[in-house]
C-alpha cells in the first residue's frame, strides 16, 4: 500500500491566476502540481512576490512565505524558490525532488525556444503527439534563433516527422524528414524518410523513385534488412475514436 499523504488544510477563496494558460490555483497542492508539469514555464511571472502575498493572506503559509521573501531579496536561483514549496507541501518524496531539480538545472541555461522544444519532446513521450506538433510548428514558424545553429531546427523537423509518424500520417512524417534532412543533413533522417515513404506511397511510384536516386537504393536495401532482422511488428488499426480524439487535440490547442 502506498503511504498517506496529508494535504495542506487551507483552500484559497481567491486563486491565484496564471494569466499565461489561464489556470486558477486554491490550494499549495495545485499550485505544486501546476510547477511540476510545467517547468519549462516557470519563471519571473509567477515566481515573484505576488506569489508571496497570496500564500500568506489566503493559505495563511506565513514562514513560507517569509522564507520566499527572503529568497527574492537575496536574488536566489528561480530553482530554489520552486523546490522550497514543492518540500513545504511535503507531497513530493526525496526522489522526486531530486528530478525534479536536475530538470529544472537542465533548464536553467536554455532560452526560450529550447525550452519550448523541451516541452514538445516531454509531449511526444507521454504520446500526447498532436499538441507535440502543434509546439514543434510554433517554432519552425517563427523567426529562427541563429544563436542556436541549424542542427537544432533540423532536429525539429526530425521530432516532427516521428510525431507524425506515430499518428500513421506517413507522407506528412516524410515531408518532415526530408525538411530536416535538408537543414541538418543527418543520414538518419535519410533513412527515417525512406521509411515513410515506403509505408505511404504505392510500391510503382515507391521503385520509381528509388530508381532517381542511386543512394536511396543502397539505404532501401539496408532498410528492409534492418525491418526483416527486427521482425517488424503489424501496426494497430487506427480507429475512428482515435482519430476523433486526436482532432479534439488539435482543436483544443488551436483556441
Amino acid at each position: 500500500m502506498g503511504s498517506l499523504i496529508l494535504c495542506h488544510k487551507k483552500k484559497a477563496k481567491h486563486p491565484y491566476e496564471i494569466a499565461r494558460i489561464h489556470v486558477r490555483i486554491y490550494t499549495i497542492e495545485e499550485l505544486c502540481y501546476y510547477f511540476c508539469n510545467n517547468l519549462y514555464l516557470i519563471d519571473y511571472t509567477i515566481v515573484n512576490r505576488q506569489l508571496c502575498d497570496w500564500l500568506e493572506s489566503e493559505l495563511e503559509l506565513y514562514e513560507l512565505a517569509r522564507e520566499l521573501r527572503w529568497q527574492l531579496e537575496q536574488n536566489m536561483a528561480i530553482e530554489q524558490f520552486v523546490l522550497t514549496i514543492l518540500s513545504h507541501a511535503s507531497i513530493y518524496s526525496p526522489a522526486e525532488i531530486t528530478k525534479i531539480h536536475n530538470v529544472l538545472e537542465h533548464l536553467k541555461n536554455q532560452n526560450e525556444v529550447e525550452r519550448e522544444k523541451f516541452k514538445a519532446d516531454n509531449l511526444l513521450k507521454s504520446g500526447e503527439y498532436a499538441t507535440a506538433i502543434l509546439v514543434y510548428q510554433s517554432i519552425i514558424n517563427k523567426e529562427w534563433d541563429d544563436s542556436i545553429g541549424k542542427d537544432f531546427y533540423g532536429k525539429v523537423y526530425g521530432c516532427l516527422g516521428a510525431a507524425y509518424g506515430k499518428m500513421f500520417l506517413y507522407e506528412e512524417a516524410a515531408k518532415m524528414y526530408e525538411k530536416g534532412f535538408q537543414v541538418c543533413q543527418d543520414p538518419q533522417m535519410v533513412k527515417a524518410y525512406l521509411y515513410c515513404c515506403y509505408r505511404y506511397m504505392p510500391e510503382a511510384q515507391y521503385v520509381k523513385m528509388l530508381s532517381n536516386e542511386p543512394v536511396y537504393l543502397s539505404l532501401d536495401s539496408l532498410l528492409k534488412e534492418q525491418l526483416r532482422r527486427m521482425g517488424e511488428k503489424e501496426e494497430p488499426e487506427l480507429t475512428d475514436e482515435t482519430f476523433e480524439q486526436w482532432k479534439r487535440e488539435y482543436r483544443k490547442n488551436e483556441k
